[in-house]
């Protein structure tokens, strides 16, 4: 069986529809996941890869989980900003690391030019600092987890009720961790824990694993996170 089927899409920008690719569930399972949820596949194929949707025809990019249609502002947003400079172009097939690059940073420039909700911005930032992360471009990597991070404490301060707040919360801590910030990841962590109302035993559990994690790697450079040091309560 091949890893790649076909879907057609519904262009909610230029009304046409379009075929594009998508992973089969079978081929979806990750070899390594890393402690901010960016999967490593060694199967050939990254789903990863495919999660932007790309119409040929006026070049709106967006997710599946993006806005299910447009206003006559935002379309004319778009035009101005992207679809009127836009060569047709089709991302329908198999894609390599630099297609897939370029249909996120199509659907950042997307969201930006239509004001998609913070939390799509947030995932697209995030997938552009994993795709930096597979190809070792440490600089890019880290540049793009800074922006995802910033998003995604706007998220969790206008729609943070809305949403997995343990998971939301726990993934601020760990940017924070991998953006050098420690002793705001510790505060992060500390609320996952110390937070009653949070019942998410894994989120929990990740949030003591990175805290310590964090510890180790300050005791080896000889750093320390000063008033945070003390390990995050338990929440029993």
């Amino acid at each position: 069986m091949e890893p790649l089927y076909t879907t057609t899409i519904h262009c909610i920008c230029c009304e046409t529809s379009y075929s594009t690719s998508k992973v089969r569930p079978s081929f979806k399972k990750a070899s390594v996941v890393d402690s901010d949820f960016c999967g490593h596949y060694s199967n050939g194929v990254n789903p990863d890869y495919y999660v932007v949707r790309v119409c040929p025809s006026c070049g709106f990019a967006s997710t599946e989980n993006g806005m299910v249609r447009l206003n006559d502002a935002q379309k004319k947003a778009y035009y101005e900003r992207i679809g009127t400079n836009w060569r047709k172009r089709d991302f329908g097939g198999e894609r390599t690391a630099l297609q897939a690059m370029t249909t996120y940073k199509l659907a950042l420039l997307t969201a930006q030019a239509v004001n998609e909700k913070d939390r799509i911005l947030a995932g697209i930032l995030h997938h552009i600092a994993w795709l930096y992360r597979l190809e070792r471009q440490e600089k890019e990597e880290q540049r793009f987890l800074s922006y995802a991070l910033e998003a995604y404490i706007r998220v969790f301060e206008t729609e943070g009720s809305e949403l997995n707040k343990a998971r939301l919360m726990f993934l601020i801590g760990e940017l924070h961790r991998r953006t050098g910030s420690y002793k705001e990841a510790v505060k992060w962590f500390s609320r996952v824990v110390n937070d009653k109302r949070i019942m998410d035993a894994a989120m929990i559990r990740a949030s003591r694993e990175q805290w310590q994690l964090m510890r180790e790697e300050l005791e080896d450079s000889d750093r320390d996170l000063g008033d945070s040091a003390a390990q995050p309560a338990s929440s029993a």
